[in-house]
C-alpha cells in the first residue's frame, strides 16, 4: 500500500473576476480575519470591563494602519525591486492604462507581518491616549484575533504561490507544488516544497487556542494574569513559531544579502522575532518577577 501524501495545488490567486474587478482570494480571507477578529474581541472587551464600542471605533483605524505598515516595511527592505527601472507600474481601468508606483501594487503581493505589527501597535496607542483607555487592556484583548487572523491569512500566501519554504528533500507525507513561473531562480527544476504557510498557519492557531485558554482561565479567577501578560506571551509564541519557520523560506527579507538563503547576511524575521521574544520575556519577568505593572503608555501621568 502506497503511504499517504498530501500534496497542495494553489488554484490561483483570484476567486473570481467580473470586468475589470477581480476578486482575490488573499482579499477574501483578510476581510474574514477582520469580521471575525471584530466579534472575538468586542467579546473580550466586555470581559475586561472595557468601553462599549471601543474594538468597533479602533478596528478600521487598526486595519488600515496596519496594512499599510505591512506594505512599507516589506518595500523597505525590498527596495531593488521597487526602484530604478521597476518604479514605475500601471493599473487598468476600463482599457485605460494609468501609470502608478509599483510600491502601491499591494494586490500583487508584497507585505510583511512584522511591519503590520509595529505600525498597528503605535495606532493601538495614539488610540488609547486619544480615548484614555489602558493600553495593556486593550492590546490584550486583540492579541488572540491577532494570532487567529494571521492563522488564516498565511493560506493567502498559498493561493498566491509565495512564502514558500525550500524544495522537498526524500520522502515527507505533505508537499507544496510551485508553478515554475513562481520558483526562484535556484529552484527552478523544483517541483514541490515546504508549506511554511501551512507550518505557520498551525502554529498562530495553536497559539490563538493558548492565549484564549488563559483568558478564559483569568476570566474565571483561576490564575492571575495582569495587563499586558497575554501580550508578552503573544510576543514570545508566536516569535518562536517564527524563528524556525523563516529558516524554511526561501523569500526572506534580508539584511546584507539576497534571498533565497541570506547567505553571508541575517534574515530580518528572525531578528525581529528575537527582540520580540525579549521584550515579551522581559514583560513577564517585570509583571511577575518584580511584581509591578508595566507603565501605561495609554495614559500618561499628569504633571498638572
Amino acid at each position: 500500500m502506497d503511504a499517504f501524501i498530501a500534496t497542495f495545488t494553489s488554484p490561483g490567486p483570484e476567486l473570481f473576476q467580473l470586468g475589470p474587478f477581480a476578486l482575490r482570494w488573499y482579499g477574501l480571507l483578510i476581510a474574514i480575519a477582520v469580521l471575525i477578529g471584530l466579534n472575538l474581541s468586542s467579546s473580550l472587551a466586555r470581559k475586561r470591563g472595557l468601553e462599549q464600542g471601543l474594538i468597533s471605533d479602533l478596528l478600521p483605524i487598526l486595519v488600515l494602519t496596519s496594512v499599510v505598515g505591512a506594505r512599507i516595511y516589506y518595500v523597505v527592505f525590498e527596495w531593488r525591486n521597487y526602484s530604478g527601472n521597476n518604479f514605475w507600474s500601471s493599473i487598468n481601468i476600463f482599457g485605460l492604462a494609468i501609470p502608478i508606483p509599483s510600491a502601491v501594487e499591494i494586490w500583487g503581493g508584497g507585505i510583511a507581518i512584522h511591519g503590520a505589527l509595529l505600525a498597528g501597535t503605535l495606532a493601538v496607542l495614539i488610540f488609547c491616549r486619544w480615548r484614555r483607555q489602558a493600553f495593556w487592556d486593550v492590546l490584550d484583548v486583540l492579541v488572540p484575533s491577532m494570532a487567529l487572523g494571521q492563522a488564516i491569512g498565511r493560506w493567502g500566501n498559498f493561493f498566491n504561490n509565495e512564502a514558500f519554504g525550500v524544495p522537498i528533500k526524500g520522502d515527507l507525507a505533505w508537499k507544496l507544488f510551485i508553478p515554475f513561473v513562481n520558483r526562484p531562480l535556484n529552484y527552478a527544476n523544483n517541483e514541490f516544497f515546504h508549506p511554511t504557510f501551512l507550518y505557520e498557519s498551525i502554529w498562530n492557531l495553536l497559539v490563538f487556542i493558548l492565549l484564549i485558554v488563559l483568558f478564559q482561565r483569568s476570566s474565571k479567577g483561576l490564575m492571575k494574569l495582569p495587563a499586558g501578560a497575554l501580550s508578552c506571551i503573544y510576543l514570545i509564541t508566536y516569535s518562536l513559531g517564527r524563528v524556525w519557520i523563516e529558516a524554511l523560506r526561501t523569500d526572506p527579507l534580508c539584511l546584507g544579502a539576497l534571498p533565497p538563503s541570506c547567505e553571508g547576511g541575517l534574515r530580518i524575521a528572525q531578528l525581529m522575532s528575537l527582540a520580540m521574544m525579549a521584550v515579551g520575556g522581559f514583560g513577564l519577568w517585570w509583571l511577575y518577577g518584580r511584581k509591578r505593572k508595566l507603565p501605561d503608555p495609554g495614559r500618561p501621568r499628569s504633571f498638572a
